[in-house]
């Protein structure tokens, strides 16, 4: 039986079989600050909705930060630690560099504002964990739980990073996914968070221009889609900062479009759209397009068990006071 034929049930099944929980996972709870910090929620909710309004592409850069966090040292707020003359950060690692400024202000004003009613009590890992799950329910996406109590990481190196690139192939994105524990199902359900946010010109160029010695643009493109995006991008290597959008149908809503538009050639990045290629993968993808309530059920699934990756507690962590230093100087 093919994977879009699988019933719910079966599904369901195949979910609680892979999330098994740690001992530090254990020790989280989704009342953790109900008496040390009981306005957390409140103050998380006003600020991600003040951010989202004035900055419609806050939801799409702090899953992207969200997410490579928690796939280096787990989900710690290592990712947030600035770079001294000490120690080069995550943050300042090649793949981490094009990471949105407004995700960092986000949490550096969620942070502060918790600091001023609750200070030394909320890390700014669950802060970012929180925050995530916020602005996905914002613009459209699944409301799934997050549990809290993590403890702020006490690394963070730019040469421990090792994530995917937008070249990297399926079999390539199935192993690293595999490393963390994660199955197939969940990993087309994770890139789903595609479905939001924007890409940079040169991280696709490649696939629009010169793509081979007998074409110039990639044959799975949608040839009118990859004119488009010709024109759009023709200034960018003197201009960076240009960029397209994930799913150019409904740039700002979470839905599953992502998976339609692969279906359709309208897969921005490589890594976007040999998943509608790869016989391992593109069940999924087909699952995904045609009934959105099993993406946002796999989605949701697959988030909870990425915010509890790693998770640091106890003394295997701290509060911070910023969240972008450690509160002693440590490489």
């Amino acid at each position: 039986m093919g994977a879009a034929a699988l019933p719910s049930l079966l599904l369901g099944i195949l979910f609680v079989s892979s999330f098994t929980i740690s001992p530090s996972e254990s020790k989280l709870t989704t009342d953790y600050y109900s008496k040390s910090c009981p306005q957390f929620e409140d103050t998380i909710r006003e600020i991600v909705t003040s951010k989202q309004i004035t900055s419609p592409t806050t939801a799409a850069g702090t899953l992207r930060l969200f997410f490579h966090d928690c796939m280096v040292e787990g989900c710690d707020a290592s990712v947030l630690i600035s770079s001294n003359a000490f120690n080069k950060a995550e943050r300042d690692s090649d793949v981490n560099l094009s990471l949105p400024g407004d995700a960092f202000d986000l949490i550096v004003r969620a942070k502060t504002a918790l600091e001023l009613t609750c200070p030394g009590v909320v890390s700014c890992a669950d802060i970012l964990a929180h925050a995530t799950r916020d602005l996905i329910t914002m613009v459209g996406g699944p409301f799934y739980t997050v549990r809290l109590g993590r403890k702020d990481g006490l690394i963070s190196q730019a040469s421990r990073v090792d994530l995917p690139t937008v070249k990297s192939s399926v079999s390539e994105m199935i192993t690293f996914f595999a490393s963390k524990g994660f199955t197939v199902i969940e990993f087309v359900a994770l890139m789903g968070g595609h479905t939001i946010g924007f890409s940079h010109c040169k991280e696709f160029a490649g696939r629009i221009y010169n793509y081979s010695k007998t074409s110039p643009i990639d044959p799975t493109l949608n040839a009118k889609y990859a004119e488009g995006l010709r024109k759009a991008c023709a200034n960018y290597e003197t201009n960076p900062t240009m960029a397209a959008f994930n799913d150019v149908m409904t740039p700002g809503k979470f839905d599953n479009m992502y998976y339609q538009n692969l279906q359709r050639g309208l897969g921005l990045l490589q890594i976007d759209q040999i998943l509608m290629a790869d016989a391992r993968t593109k069940p999924y993808v087909e699952m995904f397009a045609a009934n959105q309530t099993a993406f946002f059920q796999s989605f949701s699934h697959a988030m909870e068990k990425l915010s509890v990756l790693s998770v640091k507690t106890g003394r295997k962590g701290e509060i911070r006071r910023r969240c972008d230093s450690f509160n002693n100087i440590r490489t």
